[in-house]
């Protein structure tokens, strides 16, 4: 199986062996824009490009007789607009971090949508999802409504071009991300469509995340006739890839944001406070799971920032080291709302802010103190989902880049008091795409087949000691008030 991994900075493809084994894999970055203050925007088209690249790459090295199937993982609710004639895209995508949306979905509060969004999506009224981007690009972006436009998120425009535009398509993991998706009836919801000033027609198909979408065209630029078999949200193929698939299993994703997702099983559950519900994913026989989601928007992006903003590093992998060079951060604080705060604040207004700066402040302090913030925002998840559910999380399963951060590690699990677990391949999102289209393709027997596949690299137990990681918890907790409804 060869694994797509669509991230918000970069492409990835990864082969991956019928018993779970590493294969070639090759990855590209793409151009990240800030045309304004809080807006982000992506080239679909170079995005495709570095898809193909990529995805050649790999598939020379394992041979094509050798691939069975594609899986896809991608960056959830940013959207693409395309003439599905020419295939060309109506100017750049609208990312998931983007908050051009904020005061629209002021207004729409103030109308009294949110109980009606909550009810049918498991969302919240935030520029974070697709539905107002969608608007936007509608009357702002100069998007044609006819019958040429296709919309999509990221694993939509892949699909589209992966099979010379047959296929116009996405699965519930990602449709639940948009506003639009009614994720108790799993369908396209016509009046939150109309509602958004969303054409049905321009929408993808639904088709259950493991089950084949098509296959390769001889006119996408890869060797053509390789079924396309598995399609998840970044989030939940990540999940699906910590073989986090029974009830009550947690895991978070340190990626350029964190995101915890916690299984609950085969019912839809009732809204909860700073929580979003998502469907986590859906098989080819119709079953479903659900997920109860927290969305951290910046942590690795945080560390981007250190290196591209401040330069106070050359390369991300000298964050760990430089934070563990010092024993605290001497009194700084960092909260990273660069693009707003999401769970369990849900404020788009918030920006990023440092405190508690001094003449003896050193870049290693700066790096500690991002540090820190990733295991902070993870509590702050934590302890919604605990006190709005009543779930208890017995442990958490770590993954992306970060993690390999055993300083990361082990704050994690002193602020929640709580064993954390970090495996030996911390790249499960793409291992979850491809444990998907496996499984479509026969290759593995079901979802608890993986359990086997997955292997602890090491365990950070809490601290004994309960009052110093709650005294530094308050005192991130007051620094996150000041960074609050900042930007009016």
């Amino acid at each position: 199986m060869i694994a797509v991994d669509a991230g918000t900075s970069s492409v990835r493809a990864r082969a991956i062996g019928a018993d779970g084994s590493d294969g070639p894999s090759a990855g590209r970055e793409f151009t990240q824009y800030y045309p304004r203050p809080g807006w982000v925007e992506h080239d679909a088209a170079e995005i495709w490009d570095v898809t193909q690249a990529v995805l050649r790459e790999v598939i020379e090295a394992v041979g094509v007789d050798d691939v069975a199937c594609i899986g896809i993982t991608n960056q959830r609710e940013t959207i693409v607009a395309w003439d599905r004639t020419t295939g060309e895209p109506f100017g750049r995508a609208i990312v998931w971090q983007d908050r051009r949306t904020a005061a629209r979905c002021d207004e729409l509060q103030a109308d009294g949508v949110l109980a009606v969004v909550r009810e049918r999506t498991g969302l919240v009224l935030d520029p974070y999802f697709s539905g107002t981007k969608i608007e936007w690009l509608l009357t702002e972006g100069a998007v044609p409504s006819d019958d040429r436009l296709a919309i999509g998120t990221i694993d939509t425009w892949l699909i589209w071009n992966m099979t010379g535009g047959e296929v116009h398509a996405t699965d519930p993991s990602n449709a639940c991300r948009t506003m639009l998706y009614d994720i108790g009836t799993r369908k396209w919801d016509r009046e939150l469509c109309e509602l958004f000033g969303v054409p049905p027609a321009c929408l993808p198909e639904l088709q259950p995340s493991s089950g084949r979408f098509g296959l390769t065209s001889e006119r996408c630029g890869v060797p053509a006739g390789i079924p396309i078999s598995g399609v998840a949200g970044d989030q939940q193929a990540a999940l699906i890839g910590q073989a986090c698939v029974r009830e009550g299993m947690a895991k978070n994703t340190f990626g350029t944001g964190s995101f915890v997702l916690l299984n609950v099983g085969a019912s839809v559950p009732a809204p909860t406070d700073g929580m979003l519900t998502s469907v986590g994913w859906e098989l080819a026989d119709g079953s479903v799971t659900y997920v109860l989601e927290g969305s951290i928007f910046v942590t690795g992006a945080a560390v981007q920032w250190l290196r591209d903003g401040l330069g106070i590093i050359d390369d991300a992998a000298e964050t760990g080291p430089l934070a563990e060079s010092v024993d605290s951060t001497d009194g700084v604080v960092i909260v990273p709302a660069f693009t707003g705060l999401g769970s369990p604040y849900w404020d788009p207004y918030a920006r990023g802010t440092v405190l508690g700066i001094s003449r003896g402040t050193t870049r290693a302090h700066l790096a500690r103190a991002v540090v820190e913030s990733m295991a902070y925002q993870t509590r702050d998840v934590i302890e919604a989902m605990k006190s709005a559910s009543g779930v208890e999380v017995s442990d958490l399963r770590i993954d992306g880049g970060a993690s390999a951060m055993d300083l990361l590690a082990q704050l994690c699990a002193d602020q929640l008091g709580v064993t954390v677990r970090r495996p030996t391949d911390l790249e499960t999102t793409s291992r979850g795409a491809a444990f998907l289209a496996g499984i479509a393709e026969g290759v593995w027997d079901g979802l608890e087949s993986l359990a086997e596949t997955w292997t602890l690299e090491r365990e950070f137990a809490p601290t004994s000691d309960r009052d110093a990681p709650d005294v530094a918890y308050a005192t991130w907790l007051r620094a996150v008030e000041r960074s609050r409804n900042w930007q009016r």
